[in-house]
């Protein structure tokens, strides 16, 4: 980076800047090993006040450039572009210097601590901005209280901690403001939480799945705990590293009681294996979900004798599959076979799986359909809605799939 082609220098910042300049040079290239404990330790004070000191300086200037328009002969867009050109800053940076500047300006005291060297710059920015961030209808006596209790509480915390601490203040400087500001804040944060909440899910065909979320952090919080209660070496966890917390979270998900789970296409929201007899007395074929994904036989057995998991055993009859007129609406056990079976709504061309999608009798109960798998199937609840329709006609296909076209 190198100084723009000036006259001699006559304004006294330009004469100090000089005079600094020329006296760095004398020990930029000293050896600093003879620096006693002491020294370096007051040498290190020193060089972090006069940085703040000089950014207190730089603040000003960037305001000032911006009014003279600085670089606009060049054809600049503002000063701050001017300045990212010519040093190499980020634009988001030099942008940010006319910004602090600015807003340093409406809080003249914050400004002087900066410029003395008794708060940081960081420390300066939080200050001014939790002070902005005020109520609009908090009096000038009150922001004048809370900008002074940051200043000082500036000379014993960092500007995460005064972060946190701007974000209280009201409840210090005005404790019957503060607790309903609070309650505002809180409440405001809780909603934008919840409506940024995200889940998304993606294997990568080799086994593994990733996954990223956003969620409140209060229900976070009701998922961090028992985690690392599971994790926890006391319980026979690998302790809170990502990979301990990875195999608490498996353990956790394998652990939620299957009756607290809420129905779906008139079934929990159970997982369905689906393997052969040999399979499940020892055999080697592989085994799947009903979602699709596939797993190993020994997996498969694994899973056949938890809770949550319900084992469907091709060529088995674990369970009555046909009740016939007896009743109307198909049963879990009926469902779930179905929903092995099709894989999802049986509409060409469509991808909802089975649970989403209702049992629908292929032989209308009204006009005496038993209710049976065999005589049953999974549609989806627009296509459940079109098959019932007067104004469409449906092609049935091999392989149980259907589809539909609109009557003349």
């Amino acid at each position: 980076m190198s100084s723009p082609a000036t006259h001699p220098p006559s304004h006294p910042l330009l004469v100090a800047m000089a005079h600094a300049h020329a006296e760095l040079d004398t020990v930029a290239d000293q050896p600093l090993w003879s620096l006693t404990k002491e020294e370096a330790a007051l040498a290190l004070l020193e060089e972090t006040r006069l940085n703040a000191r000089l950014a207190a300086l730089t603040l000003k200037t960037a305001v000032q450039a911006e009014r003279t328009e600085v670089g606009a002969a060049q054809g600049a867009t503002s000063a701050a572009a001017w300045l990212a050109h010519e040093t190499h800053m980020t634009s988001r940076d030099a942008a940010a210097l006319t910004k602090l500047g600015k807003a340093l300006e409406a809080h003249p005291p914050v400004e002087d601590a900066l410029s003395r060297g008794d708060v940081l710059a960081d420390q300066a920015k939080v200050i001014v901005e939790a002070v902005d961030a005020l109520p609009d209808d908090v009096g000038t006596a009150i922001r004048t209280q809370a900008r002074d209790h940051l200043l000082g509480e500036a000379e014993h915390f960092d500007a995460i901690r005064l972060r946190v601490l701007g974000k209280q203040v009201l409840d210090v400087v005005a404790p019957e403001v503060g607790e309903a500001e609070e309650a505002r804040q809180l409440e405001a944060q809780e909603r934008q939480a919840r409506a940024k909440a995200r889940f998304t899910m993606h294997d990568d065909g080799h086994g593994t799945t990733y996954g990223r979320f956003s969620m409140p952090t209060h229900e976070a919080d009701k998922l961090r705990k028992p985690l690392q209660a599971l994790a926890s070496p006391k319980a026979g966890g690998e302790g809170s590293t990502p990979h301990g917390m990875g195999l608490a979270f498996i353990e956790y998900v394998d652990r939620y009681p299957v009756d607290k789970l809420p129905k779906a296409a008139g079934m929990d929201a159970t997982v369905v294996v689906t393997m052969t007899l040999e399979t499940l007395m020892g055999g080697l074929k592989a085994a799947q979900l009903d979602t699709g994904t596939r797993i190993s036989p020994s997996l498969a057995r694994t899973m056949a004798c938890e809770a949550g998991v319900i084992p469907v055993v091709l060529g088995g009859r674990s369970q009555v599959l046909d009740v016939g007129r007896r009743r109307r609406f198909h049963t879990k056990a009926q469902r779930i076979a179905m929903a092995v079976r099709d894989g999802g709504c049986i509409a060409l061309g469509c991808d909802r799986p089975s649970a989403w999608c209702h049992a629908h009798h292929l032989d209308p109960w009204s006009q005496g359909g038993d209710t049976s798998v065999e005589r049953g199937a999974m549609l989806c609840p627009r296509h459940h809605t079109l098959i019932h329709h007067p104004g469409y006609g449906v092609t049935h296909h091999e392989g149980g799939k259907v589809s539909f076209h609109k009557r003349e």
